[in-house]
C-alpha cells in the first residue's frame, strides 16, 4: 500500500513540492561564485545546451538563479515516473520541461519526438538542458544524444557543473549531491564545445572529458 501511495500522482506532486521549496532554501542561502564567467556571458543572449552530470542535476538550478532570468532553460527529462518527478521539481525554478525517451535521457532510444522538441527549442533561442548519463547512468557516461543535438543543430556544449561545501551525498546509482543550506558554492562552466554536423561521434569523449573536468573544478573549490 506504502509503494501505490508513493506512486501516486498526488503524493508525487505533493513530494516534488517539498523538495522544490527545501531546494530554493538551501540555493539561495549558499554563497555562490561563478567560475568561468567569460565562457557563460555570451549564451545570455544565444542558445547553448548545457550539459553536467547527473549526480550535480539538484545544484544547478542555481545557474538559473545567477542569470537572474537571461537563460530561458528548458531541462531534457525521460517519461519514466522519476524523469516527471524531476521535471516538476525544476519548473519551479522557471525550467521548462522537454520530454525525451523512457529509458534514459540518451535520445538515440525512441526519442525522435525529444530530439524535434529540443530543436525547436534552440531555434528559438532558448537553452536546452541535459544530463547525458541520466536518468538511470551508467554514472558519467555519457550517451550520444548530447552530441548528435549539437551536431544537428549547429549550437555548441557548454560544460557545467556545481558543488556546495555543505552537501550530502546520497546513496543512488551517481552519488546525487544534495545541497545543505548556508554553504559556500562555486559554479564552473568551461568553454563550450562546438560540433560538426558530421562529427558527433568524436567529440562525445571530448562532451564527457569536459563535464567531468567541470565538476572535478567544482569539487576542489569547495573542498576547503
Amino acid at each position: 500500500m506504502f509503494k501505490r501511495l508513493l506512486k501516486h500522482p498526488g503524493t508525487q506532486a505533493m513530494l516534488a513540492s517539498v523538495v522544490g521549496r527545501y531546494l530554493a532554501f538551501a540555493l539561495r542561502t549558499t554563497r555562490w561564485t561563478l567560475h568561468g564567467e567569460e565562457h557563460l556571458a555570451p549564451y545570455l543572449t544565444q542558445p547553448a545546451i548545457a550539459a553536467f552530470w547527473h549526480e550535480r542535476l539538484p545544484l544547478m538550478p542555481a545557474l538559473w538563479l545567477h542569470a537572474r532570468g537571461a537563460m530561458r532553460a528548458h531541462v531534457l527529462v525521460s517519461r519514466h515516473r522519476d524523469g516527471r518527478f524531476i521535471g516538476d521539481i525544476m519548473r519551479r525554478f522557471g525550467v521548462g520541461v522537454v520530454h525525451g525517451s523512457s529509458r534514459r535521457n540518451g535520445i538515440e532510444r525512441g526519442g525522435a519526438a525529444g530530439m524535434r522538441s529540443m530543436l525547436g527549442v534552440l531555434q528559438a533561442g532558448d537553452h536546452v538542458v541535459i544530463t547525458p548519463d541520466g536518468p538511470r547512468g551508467p554514472r558519467r557516461e555519457a550517451a550520444p544524444g548530447v552530441a548528435r543535438l549539437a551536431a544537428v543543430s549547429g549550437v555548441p556544449v557548454l560544460p557545467c557543473a556545481a558543488q556546495t561545501t555543505q552537501r550530502r551525498v546520497l546513496p543512488s546509482w551517481d552519488r546525487m549531491v544534495l545541497p545543505l543550506p548556508w554553504g559556500r558554492g562555486a559554479l564552473v562552466c568551461l568553454p563550450a564545445i562546438a560540433v560538426g554536423r558530421d562529427e558527433w561521434e568524436a567529440a562525445l569523449p571530448a562532451i564527457a572529458s569536459s563535464l567531468t573536468e567541470a565538476a572535478a573544478l567544482a569539487d576542489r573549490l569547495c573542498a576547503t
